[in-house]
Parts: structure tokens; C-alpha cells; sequence
């Protein structure tokens, strides 16, 4: 690692989708990070869960950099991009340009909403549209490499990452699949999820085009490759025709302690239809979180189902593993 990270956020619009009350367009708040060399970095923190890293604010990126090859993250359902933070920083310190959004209506940065938790199939414009974004910001104009972009996603951010690369969702297949599993009427923050879509396709006409919207492409042909870590259930939504069409390479890991993602569920499955897929194991007693960045000591406390992991696997060793993972992957993918 031979830089410096930089760090810095934003919000922008996307006119080309409302938000889900209707009021206005999609919003976008975005995270970057990226090799810098200005000296004497600062501790911050990224939330209030995660330790802080070091990080200069709204750096210059480095001069030293050449042209920084792009990773958009996608974090899981909930959550926050902040929580892989730890791959960003590393990436980062080791010259990529990594950025992801807090989905809208699915991410702790702002009210939950149904909506956000159904149409998973938004979360792929989110991240091109940051692309745009991001080769139109005068900090990083004409210092993206074209040729290496590429997408990472944990949970939910899986489904992304591979509806980037092409995958398309027909939620029937999901709902299908997991009637009567433990996780198919959903998740922890809405246990009554699938309860929820007729009333909206009754009630909301924002939730209806999007509906309307599940099975229209997503690729972004940028994308040359992925890594998902721990990918949700939800890829039982995505057909065979289009898994069998993605061509690009493809790095798949998961803990053999994931209750929430289990390995049958989404990685392996995924193994077995994506032709250049490499499907890399954890340890036996790693799960679903240890993906999310390290806690502080309150988080610790106050979320231990998400801080804190089994006996005798250490979230910053299995990190350590996953960035070097990273790495080769998107090393890998050049040209």
C-alpha cells in the first residue's frame, strides 16, 4: 500500500427516476475514495459503527496515480456503504478509485422504505450513474482508466454487482423459490416485505413503474469484472438465460457459518451458472457480517449480532484475504 487515502461524499440527482414518495428525483448520496499524496492524514470516522481509518478529507488525488482504475461498491440490504469502508481504504491505498452509494429507501443513512427493500434492480442504475458522475467531477476528469471498471458488492450488493454485468430479475422466480423459507417473507428490518407489494402496486404508481421496470437490463458494459462477498437469496430472482450469457470474470466467497446468505442459497448456486466464476470458501465458522467494516467498542455493545463474530475468526485476517482477493481479480481484468 503506497498512498495516502483520500476521501470525500456527495449528493446528486437522478432525473431520470423519482424517489419513492414521488416528490422529487432519486438522490444519490455517494462515498469516494482514492489514492492521495497529501501528508499527514487524519483519523475519521465513516459512521458511528465502524473505527475510524485514515483518511484526508476532500484530498487532491495523487499526481503519482497514473489513471486510477474504477470500483463501485454496493452495500448489502440496510445498510450503508460505509460498512466496506475496509475494502475501499485498502483498494484505495493501493490506487484504485472506489466509490458506492447508499441506495435510496435501502440504506440506515435515511428512513427505511418497502420499496427501496423490493425493487432491488434500482441499485444498478445508482452506480452507473455514479460512474457519470465521477468522470464528470472535475477532481477526477480524464483520471479514470476506461478500460478497468469494476464492481463489488456484498448481500444485496451482489445482486447488483451482477445486474451490472447483466443479470436480469424476475421476481416471480424469488417469490417462488422461497415461499415458506425462513428469509422469504423477509428481512429483519421488514419481516412482512412480501406482504407489502400488492398494497403498493395498488397504492403507488412510483412503486408500480419500477415494478414494471424489474426485468429491463441493467448491464453496464464498463464492468469487466465482480467480487461478491456473501451474495443474498435474492439471486434467485435472476434468470438462467441471463446468468449464462455473463461472460465477465466473476469472484465469489462466502462464510460457512452464513445463516443469512447461505453458501446453497446464492454463491454456490451462482458457481454452477456463471462460467468464469471462481467460487473462494471462507472458514467453516465465519458469517454473514464479518464482510462489514471492524466495530467500535459502543457498536460492539449496542449491534453484537453485527460486530461481532464467532470465536476464533478475526474480521481483520479474513479482510486481509478478501482484499488480496480483490486485487488479483481486478489486476486480472485489464483491457
Amino acid at each position: 500500500m503506497g498512498f495516502n487515502v483520500g476521501f470525500t461524499e456527495g449528493v446528486f440527482a437522478d432525473p431520470s427516476r423519482p424517489d419513492w414518495s414521488g416528490d422529487g428525483p432519486r438522490p444519490l448520496r455517494w462515498s469516494a475514495w482514492y489514492p492521495s499524496d497529501e501528508p499527514g492524514a487524519e483519523a475519521e470516522a465513516s459512521s458511528a459503527t465502524f473505527r475510524p481509518r485514515s483518511l484526508r478529507r476532500n484530498a487532491r488525488p495523487s499526481g503519482d496515480a497514473g489513471r486510477l482504475p474504477l470500483v463501485l461498491l454496493s452495500h448489502g440490504t440496510g445498510g450503508t456503504v460505509a460498512g466496506l469502508g475496509w475494502l475501499a481504504h485498502r483498494l484505495a491505498a493501493d490506487g484504485f478509485l472506489v466509490a458506492g452509494v447508499d441506495h435510496h429507501g435501502n440504506t440506515a443513512r435515511e428512513p427505511y422504505r418497502a420499496e427501496g427493500f423490493l425493487c432491488w434492480w434500482e441499485r444498478a442504475g445508482d452506480l452507473a450513474r455514479l460512474a457519470d458522475h465521477l468522470l464528470a467531477d472535475p477532481r477526477f476528469a480524464g483520471r479514470i482508466d476506461p478500460d478497468r471498471f469494476h464492481a463489488a458488492g456484498f448481500s444485496l450488493g451482489g445482486h447488483t454487482a451482477l445486474a451490472l454485468l447483466g443479470a436480469v430479475s424476475e421476481m416471480s422466480r424469488f417469490l417462488d423459490w422461497s415461499a415458506g423459507q425462513s428469509f422469504g417473507r423477509g428481512p429483519r428490518e421488514f419481516p412482512d416485505l412480501a406482504d407489502r407489494i400488492a398494497p403498493l402496486l395498488a397504492e403507488s404508481p412510483v412503486f408500480r413503474a419500477s415494478w414494471e421496470r424489474q426485468s429491463l437490463p441493467c448491464r453496464d458494459p464498463r464492468i469487466r469484472s465482480a467480487l461478491l462477498m456473501a451474495p443474498a437469496p435474492t439471486v434467485r430472482a435472476l434468470t438462467p438465460e441471463s446468468l449464462a450469457a455473463i461472460s465477465a470474470p466473476v469472484v465469489l466467497t462466502v462464510g460457512g457459518a452464513d445463516r443469512e446468505a447461505p453458501g446453497e442459497a446464492g454463491a454456490i448456486w451462482l458457481r454452477d451458472r456463471l462460467s468464469a466464476s471462481r467460487l473462494i470458501p471462507l472458514g467453516a465458522e465465519v458469517g454473514h457480517y464479518v464482510f462489514l467494516d471492524e466495530c467500535t467498542p459502543a457498536a460492539c455493545r449496542d449491534a453484537p449480532e453485527i460486530c461481532i463474530d464467532a470465536p476464533g475468526v478475526h474480521r481483520a485476517a479474513v479482510h486481509a484475504e478478501v482484499t488480496a482477493l480483490a486485487l488479483d481479480l481486478f489486476g486480472a481484468s485489464i483491457g
